[in-house]
């Protein structure tokens, strides 16, 4: 995205601001992919700007659509008298929620969310907790949305055998030379091929149901209360789309129960931390467990390593093709991120029947659990 003036920022947060004070603005920090700014008005009333990326949502009209679907839908199944709160999107001035500038650049806004903050990391282990909770509860409220509503707004999104094959065209390529310094890393994804269409031959049996999906379940992406720690709302809907639950479950604990960083250098620190996996789990089965159908609960640990294969296997590729799409800050960065990914993923399979059997515990330790077909 090319860099905005403070007048084109100005613009776009006016085009939402139906009042009629100054505005002071305020860059936030935190996302990887849309540029975000506070906007606050003299009265102190709060909402948020954004600049969608049209490099990554080539379709920011259909993105809107599917967003505004979702919200409008959660908004009327979310009860009054609690903390927890929906993402609610401002209409512009002019109707609709886009606003499109002379130079093309797409912008939205959010109501403001009072003190609630987002984590990047895990800092005690309850905040994995909550952020199950968070996820179970929208998979619970989004159970009955009608799936065929919405638009895939990302090509080929975990769809783990499209993925093995790029990664392969990338290892024939090898366009920058580097396969050779990652011949261990490449054999160790080829050699587990043959699990990585297990989830879509299920799905297209009719075991495993095609729901809407969140796809990004990090941590970072559930606002806590700063007081209580509660989770209160699920951000970041750029990416719902019809999906696997397994996949939401086994991102959330791809990127939360890692023993170490996502991107780091010592990928002998990497591996699963069970106590983490049990507090995700635990909060995302008290709230959806009762939705789930017999294939996901026993798919719940291989979405897991599935997620973690696939991260492992991007990261890879474009260590391969030159550092291309993920951004890097230092040399071998995206083969960093493949090592620890990998390095989880092995882990995961040393620990496969301790990894399962807490997952059965929780199922089993949650009341109301049962069979849906």
């Amino acid at each position: 995205m090319e860099n905005l003036t403070e007048v084109a920022i100005r613009e776009a947060a006016a085009a939402f601001w139906k009042g009629m004070g100054r505005l002071q603005i305020h860059p936030l920090s935190g996302g990887h992919i849309n540029r975000t700014w506070l906007v606050e008005e003299e009265s102190g009333e709060k909402f948020v700007l954004q600049q969608i990326n049209t490099e990554i949502f080539q379709n920011p009209e259909t993105l809107m659509e599917n967003i505004a679907g979702i919200t409008e839908f959660l908004q009327k199944k979310q009860p009054n008298n609690t903390r927890q709160k929906v993402l609610t999107l401002l209409s512009g001035k002019t109707g609709g929620y886009l606003f499109r500038n002379g130079q093309g650049a797409y912008f939205r806004a959010y109501q403001y969310i009072d003190h609630a903050v987002c984590r990047e990391r895990v800092e005690r282990p309850e905040q994995l907790y909550e952020s199950g909770r968070a996820f179970g509860r929208f998979q619970r409220m989004l159970a009955e949305y009608p799936v065929e509503e919405l638009t895939e707004t990302l090509p080929n999104f975990h769809h783990t055998p499209k993925r093995y094959q790029d990664f392969c065209q990338a290892v024939d390529e090898d366009c920058c030379g580097r396969a050779a310094e990652a011949a261990a890393e490449i054999a160790f994804i080829q050699k587990r091929s043959e699990r990585f269409g297990s989830a879509r031959r299920l799905l297209e049996a009719g075991e495993l149901p095609l729901r809407v999906t969140h796809n990004d379940t990090k941590l970072s992406n559930v606002m806590l209360d700063t007081e209580t720690g509660e989770a209160v709302c699920v951000i970041d809907l750029d990416t719902v789309m019809p999906g696997l639950l397994i996949f939401d479950y086994g991102e959330a604990i791809r990127f939360g129960a890692n023993l170490a960083a996502e991107d780091e250098p010592d990928s002998t620190k990497a591996g699963l931390s069970l106590e983490l996996a049990e507090q995700y789990t635990k909060g995302f089965l008290e709230e959806c467990g009762n939705i789930l159908w017999p294939a996901e609960r026993k798919l719940l640990a291989e979405g897991a390593w599935l997620m973690t294969m696939e991260n492992g296997m991007r990261f890879l590729a474009d260590y391969l093709q030159g550092d291309v799409y993920y951004q890097i800050k230092r040399e071998r960065h995206n083969l960093d991120r493949a090592k620890s990914q990998l390095a989880l993923a092995a882990d995961m399979e040393r620990k496969w029947k301790e990894f399962d059997a807490m997952i059965k515990s929780c199922m089993e330790k949650e009341k109301g659990v049962t069979t849906h077909r």
